[in-house]
């Protein structure tokens, strides 16, 4: 199958069969494009998904932009934005369309509630796979500015610089320290 083509299919099964937002396709996207596909290596997609939560907009739309982009260029990115959005846009044009219809029907409002759990769990899913190669002061620390961030306001852009700021500091400082003791 061309390169551009199973792009966009693999993504468009994404766009299509995932509820719940970006962090909830984030298993799935992780399942077609490492397990499945063999496209990208666990520790890549973890940078991967740093990248397209700091980057603005949904979260799915970068990573397909930044899986796509990896795979195959300017063109793989196109080839997996366009699966991942599609599938969306169709359903919220026919959601819109007969909204007014469906809205106050028992059985949609029932099915939504019971996807809830199985949304959650899939936001969550990927957080304990992130949490596995952490050591326990990298817990501590997502704790810490997870309460800032929640329980005083404080914006995350503001965290996310700063921390990119501190990685890049320690990781001059141990290279050159590494180095120091090589010689």
């Amino acid at each position: 199958m061309n390169i551009l083509l199973a792009l966009f299919w693999s993504f468009f099964k994404i766009g299509l069969f995932t509820f719940g937002g970006g962090y909830a396709m984030i298993p799935i996207i992780e399942r077609e494009i490492i397990d499945k596909r063999g496209w990208i290596e666990k520790k890549d997609f973890l940078e991967l998904l740093t990248l397209a939560q700091s980057a603005p907009g949904p979260i799915a739309l970068n990573s397909s932009v930044f899986v796509g982009y990896k795979i195959r260029g300017y063109s793989g990115a196109l080839a997996a934005i366009l699966g991942v959005i599609i599938p969306s846009f169709v359903i919220i044009i026919i959601v819109a369309t007969f909204f007014a219809d469906i809205r106050t029907n028992p059985v949609v409002d029932a099915a939504f509630k019971g996807m809830r759990p199985a949304v959650v769990a899939l936001i969550i899913a990927p957080i304990a796979g992130l949490v596995k190669g952490m050591k326990w002061w990298m817990l501590a620390l997502a704790a810490v500015i997870a309460v800032v961030v929640w329980y005083f306001g404080f914006s995350p852009i503001y965290l996310l610089l700063a921390s990119a700021a501190i990685g890049i500091v320690y990781t001059v400082i141990t290279t050159r320290i590494a180095k120091n003791n090589g010689k």
